[in-house]
């Protein structure tokens, strides 16, 4: 049985895609394969709740708003998916590590803090297992544990900054997109798996055209997808299995 596509119209921005994924009850919306079996399915309201979360976290621990810039060095990964969600949903604008400028960034999300050693930038250090609940290895001074931070904040967003359209929303090696153009065509409404070796821009970009068309993904971790293109069976059964296309 295939699960049927859902759609509603145009999705302008990132606030009225998550209104609409935190609406669409227990369907599932991201189903993720990390490494060594790894698998975690969120639903549209449960994916909506993670970023309501985040939200609050980037608004009232760092004053998140239009103009801030936070650098999301994070591989693909569902928890990249909900920061980023968060973040545009705040106004902000997330640079990956790949951009190239000389901006300096006021947060930093990372699940590798020693990589950022001497940043001069809030930190935020983010563990990526799913059971994780405060982060395994030594904090530097001043950075805040994602795993066990996000959970204090409140399951609907409170105040939150209104977002400047005209602002940056994601910025790359290839350049800059701004918020009115981040949310691209959506997509047919099918569920779809998303091949994790991609670029995190590139991927993050195709996720959010998949549920703006109403639609459902599976992403694979980078080691996962090459695990299946080497074994053929094994993908036909994972597709099969969770009724998604390639």
């Amino acid at each position: 049985m295939q699960i049927a596509p859902r759609s509603g119209g145009p999705v302008p921005d990132v606030a009225s895609l998550l209104a609409r994924l935190a609406a669409d009850g227990g369907r599932p919306r991201l189903t993720w394969y990390g490494d060594d079996g790894e698998r975690v399915e969120l639903s549209g309201a449960v994916l909506a709740n993670w970023a309501s979360k985040t939200v609050n976290l980037l608004v009232e621990e760092f004053d998140a708003a239009p103009g801030t810039r936070i650098v999301v060095d994070l591989p693909v990964h569902w928890r990249t998916a909900v920061w980023a969600l968060a973040a545009w949903r705040a106004g902000v604008t997330v640079a990956l590590p790949d951009a190239g400028d000389a901006a300096q960034p006021d947060v930093i999300v990372t699940d590798g803090p020693d990589r950022w050693a001497g940043a001069g930038a809030d930190l935020v250090v983010v563990s990526l297992p799913a059971l994780a609940r405060r982060y395994d290895g030594d904090l530097p001074a001043g950075a805040i544990d994602a795993a066990s931070a996000v959970m204090t904040y409140g399951d609907a967003i409170g105040w939150v900054p209104e977002v400047d359209p005209g602002q940056d929303a994601l910025v790359t090696a290839a350049g800059a997109v701004g918020h009115k153009e981040l949310v691209p065509e959506p997509g047919s409404g099918a569920r779809v798996m998303v091949d994790g070796r991609g670029a995190v821009a590139d991927v993050l970009r195709e996720l959010l055209g998949v549920w703006a068309g109403g639609g459902s993904v599976v992403l694979t971790s980078a080691a996962t997808a090459a695990e299946l293109e080497r074994d053929e069976p094994r993908l036909t059964r994972l597709l099969s299995t969770e009724q998604a296309q390639a």
